[in-house]
């Protein structure tokens, strides 16, 4: 399975890998509010679901969201409003931000959930997996196989990118805790989210 398709694939999904978007904003929210752990754990939600799409996709299931605009549309305007929720929230607990005194957890559990259901409600990923997929898989590859390695490829270089974020996130902790820092980076956190929310709704299938 490992040939010219898979490296083609690699070369393409590398650069969507490292495009800051959704779950770029989520990590850097999360990992700030809550420390590398809540970072981490972001990243990891997000990956189960990029394996959850990709085992979709190759099921054949998403084909359906792919013909149904009305769930198309349903499925957008949840993912759009979960991230307007996640921006207006990074907003709304600015004065709680971490501190040498106060320190603000989010359990791990929820932010593996966070980065979870942003992924999975986002119809874009669905679409990107069903449309592009097979074309870097051939009628004699096991599908159900390739996909995974595929995802698994997309999976890896997303964790490069987002697992670097929480690491320098980690590493300039001490910069990090001025809360003129906090505040700053939360608010532009907090706006991209809403931002993309909003790009979610308004951009056309």
């Amino acid at each position: 399975m490992f040939d010219s398709q898979v490296l083609a694939f690699t070369l393409v999904v590398a650069a969507l890998a490292f495009t800051p978007g959704a779950d770029t904003m989520l990590v850097v929210k999360n990992g700030i509010r809550s420390g590398s752990p809540a970072g981490w754990a972001t990243t990891f939600g997000i990956l189960g679901g990029t394996l959850l799409h990709a085992v979709i996709s190759a099921l054949g299931l998403s084909i359906v969201l792919a013909q149904s605009a009305t769930l198309f549309q349903f499925i957008k305007l949840l993912g759009a409003l979960y991230l307007v929720w996640l921006g207006l929230q990074a907003l709304r607990q600015l004065p709680e931000l971490r501190t040498d005194e106060n320190l603000t957890k989010l359990a791990i559990w929820t932010a593996f959930q966070e980065g979870l259901i942003t992924n999975l409600l986002n119809p874009k990923v669905a679409i990107f997996y069903l449309a592009f997929l097979p074309q870097f898989i051939s009628p004699e590859d096991p599908v159900l196989a390739k996909s995974l390695l595929l995802a698994g490829i997309h999976n890896l270089l997303s964790l490069i990118w987002l697992g670097g974020l929480v690491v320098v996130i980690g590493q300039g902790k001490r910069w990090i805790e001025k809360r003129s820092v906090q505040l700053w980076l939360s608010r532009v956190s907090g706006l991209i989210l809403i931002g993309l929310g909003v790009r979610l709704v308004l951009e056309e299938r």
